[in-house]
């Protein structure tokens, strides 16, 4: 079956506007600038705001709907690709036909339309990840998948760009909650600390490991409990979430069949002064020198598969990481998103150790690609 091209969906005047948008420039933003224009809720800082987004995000959304018109190896035409492309073409046509925006009311209004659209791209990873199984099915098993340094590179943009998009309607959508924790700024917890946000992703990470083996190794946490810097608190969360997941799961299979109980994953965290290292150490093995080069990529998984089992995965994004293969390339997206970084180094035969950078200073602006 041949799958529908761009023309045959949608209207050639919007590919035409498509291709206009995509070529413009994009603005990065930083989150010390997200944060010092969302403390000031006035109307006009909302006005201004929905402004910048109404022209930001038709750009960077128009950019991925090209890129994922003309992907090599004929990812473009699978199923699942070609849903992804209409999700965003959907969106580019919201935005591109919605009008000026010149007062409060309009404000509100795109508001709504930008929920909608965050919702609409919910199931981009758990779709884009299907595509990527349906492309492995039909290529030759012999291919090392260093040879698909091509399509590594295009999902390293793609959801990069994704973060970006989803930061910047998710953290306008919020400043408008009334009900927003005390030093929140819509996503941005200006006093976050990282101690207790490592607290509640390691034992959301142990209820998964005691769910999947029945137990779990402990974590212990060291670094002071009374620092707290500005940054969002469901992406450090997220990143812990899966650090400590990986290791959970080393330590318990390693010492499952083992008469000596399983040693405790650490975390430790440290203030710098540009800034704050979370360190995940485990004593699950390691990992072989060989095999660290592939853990970054997008299709290699050591886990079971569970794309094809819930494609239906919920609105959380949290929840589409696990499994695809997708949790470390990703995590370390988000930590290069606010200028930091993720390295994994490994002593085969004893365990890993996970560094996740993240800048203090809040100052760089997004890595846009």
């Amino acid at each position: 079956m041949a799958t529908k091209k761009l023309c045959d969906s949608f209207s050639k005047t919007l590919i035409d506007e498509v291709h206009k948008w995509g070529s413009m420039k994009q603005m990065g933003v930083s989150l010390r600038c997200m944060l010092d224009f969302g403390s000031v809720q006035s109307e006009r800082n909302m006005i201004l705001a929905a402004q910048f987004l109404h022209r930001e995000l038709p750009v960077r959304i128009a950019r991925r709907a090209i890129e994922l018109e003309s992907l090599p190896y004929g990812l473009s035409e699978k199923p699942a690709v070609v849903k992804v492309r209409d999700w965003y073409l959907d969106s580019f046509r919201d935005l591109r036909s919605f009008p000026e925006i010149k007062n409060a009311n309009d404000e509100r209004e795109f508001t709504r339309m930008i929920k909608m659209i965050k919702v609409r791209h919910n199931n981009v990873v758990p779709a884009m990840a299907l595509g990527v199984q349906q492309l492995k099915k039909s290529l030759d098993p012999k291919l090392d998948y260093e040879d698909l340094d091509e399509i590594h590179q295009f999902l390293d943009r793609f959801y990069m760009s994704r973060i970006g998009i989803r930061m910047l309607i998710g953290q306008h959508v919020a400043v408008h909650d009334p009900n927003q924790p005390p030093n929140c700024i819509g996503y941005i917890h200006a006093k976050m600390s990282p101690i207790q946000v490592a607290k509640d992703a390691s034992e959301d990470a142990r209820s998964v490991c005691l769910r999947e083996y029945g137990s779990a190794p402990n974590v212990n946490i060291y670094g002071d409990p009374s620092f707290t810097f500005p940054y969002v608190p469901a992406h450090l969360h997220m990143m812990v979430f899966e650090l400590v997941k990986n290791s959970l799961r080393a330590v318990q299979e390693r010492y499952m069949e083992s008469d000596k109980p399983a040693p405790p994953i650490c975390i430790m965290v440290a203030d710098g002064e540009e800034d704050v290292t979370i360190k995940v150490s485990d004593e699950g093995g390691g990992i072989a020198r060989s095999g660290l080069p592939r853990i970054f990529t997008y299709l290699y998984s050591t886990a079971n598969d569970p794309v094809y089992e819930r494609l239906d995965v919920g609105s959380a994004d949290v929840v589409t990481m696990a499994g695809y293969g997708y949790g470390l390339p990703i995590c370390r997206l988000y930590a290069r998103y606010f200028g930091g970084d993720l390295q994994i180094i490994s002593m085969e035969g004893y365990g890993t150790d996970a560094y996740l950078h993240l800048s203090r200073l809040g100052d760089s602006q997004e890595p846009l690609p």
